[in-house]
């Protein structure tokens, strides 16, 4: 059994000054609330966060972005964030823009032990400058490194008390791959099952990848609000 935790101050306090965390989500689908709340009351800075956005202006890692903790965010979609925006052309924060499908790819890989790779995306770019480039079957392709972080913070819908994780429908976006690529992973649970409770079949995420669980309930807060006339 893994650790089950009740408070999320204590889920984060190993996270100091300057640590990298990945966070998983996609929008505001999946992101781990709780855990993000806790960071930003534990005023923990100098963070660098790699996630495929920083969240909304309100919400999520837009808080974090608030309180100026974030020195650099890896990832892939800046849109609907003001202050994200404000602190990039200010020179506050330090960003590193990702095309989506490498960012997930260099997350896949750091879980995997793949040290790089090649890939089409970025060739003739900004995104090549100062990147090995080679050719393939008469092609371009550029190296790109896989990516670790000293914490992992996901969200799934249910897990079991050792750790083993499922996500929900499109909450199953960055979660599974970013759980793999953190040196220590909190999961963030809506509901927390026995063990054998969960379907093998069904995991997205096996416990091995877990250091630890805590449940908290979503807020569900929508990232933008379309309705009828």
């Amino acid at each position: 059994m893994k650790p089950i935790l009740t408070s999320f101050i204590e889920a984060v306090k190993d996270i100091k000054d300057g640590a990298t965390i990945m966070v998983g989500g996609f929008g505001l689908s999946g992101i781990p609330e709780n855990l993000i709340l806790a960071l930003a009351e534990t005023k923990v800075k100098n963070l660098t966060v790699i996630s495929n956005n920083c969240g909304v202006d309100d919400w999520g890692l837009g808080l974090l972005l608030k309180n100026k903790q974030i020195k650099k965010m890896i990832g892939s979609y800046v849109g609907e964030n003001k202050e994200f925006e404000r602190q990039v052309l200010s020179g506050e924060m330090e960003v590193e823009l990702v095309p989506q499908g490498t960012l997930a790819e260099r997350i896949r890989a750091g879980g995997a032990g793949i040290p790089a790779f090649y890939t089409p995306a970025g060739v003739g770019t900004p995104i090549a400058e100062g990147k090995e480039i080679r050719e393939f079957d008469g092609k371009a392709y550029l190296l790109e490194r896989g990516m670790t972080a000293d914490f992992s913070l996901v969200r799934a819908l249910k897990g079991d008390k050792m750790g083993n994780l499922i996500y929900n429908k499109t909450a199953r976006n960055f979660n599974p791959m970013i759980s793999a690529a953190g040196k220590v992973t909190i999961a963030e649970v809506e509901e927390l099952v026995e063990i054998g409770e969960l379907d093998p079949d069904q995991i997205h995420t096996p416990s091995i990848y877990v250091q630890k669980i805590i449940v908290g309930k979503q807020q569900k807060k929508i990232e933008r609000l379309t309705i009828q006339k």
